[in-house]
């Protein structure tokens, strides 16, 4: 479960010509949930407060902060908890997601092909994950 949710834009780093902004923010829930839709919710409104139209957008961040398991929660008498059927609903769409394929369902805010895709030209190799990108040294005499 996550207690604040923290979302980031900045432009690049490298470009002299370019306007450099950046910024962050967070979000306190009002209570630890592990539900997607607040999670996105909560993310939405705090990139709609950071946002500035104009600049070049090179990175984006979303980090789940204060997490804690379900049974390490100690709820406040007076403030607002997770609605069970809120619990349902996500054991619902996971299981669906397990029996039918990843990305069955999904909250409605993601798109089902976006517009953009993540640039891999410079992707950086795989040496630790994967044996085929696995640097091969030898020794001459």
């Amino acid at each position: 479960m996550c207690k604040v949710i923290q979302v980031g834009i900045r432009t690049g780093l490298f470009n002299p010509n370019e306007e450099r902004f950046s910024r962050h923010m967070q979000i306190h829930l009002p209570y630890p949930t592990d539900d997607t839709r607040l999670l996105i919710q909560a993310a939405m409104q705090g990139l709609e407060h950071i946002y500035r139209e104009g600049p070049a957008y090179a990175k984006a961040s979303v980090m789940l902060l204060g997490l804690c398991q379900r049974d390490q929660y100690t709820p406040d008498l007076f403030a607002p908890t997770q609605a069970a059927t809120s619990d349902r609903l996500m054991q619902t769409m996971d299981q669906i997601n397990q029996r039918w394929g990843k990305n069955t369902l999904k909250p409605a805010r993601v798109p089902v092909t976006p517009e953009w895709g993540m640039q891999r030209q410079l992707l950086s190799p795989c040496y630790t994950t994967r044996l085929d990108q696995l640097w091969t040294v030898r020794a001459g005499r």
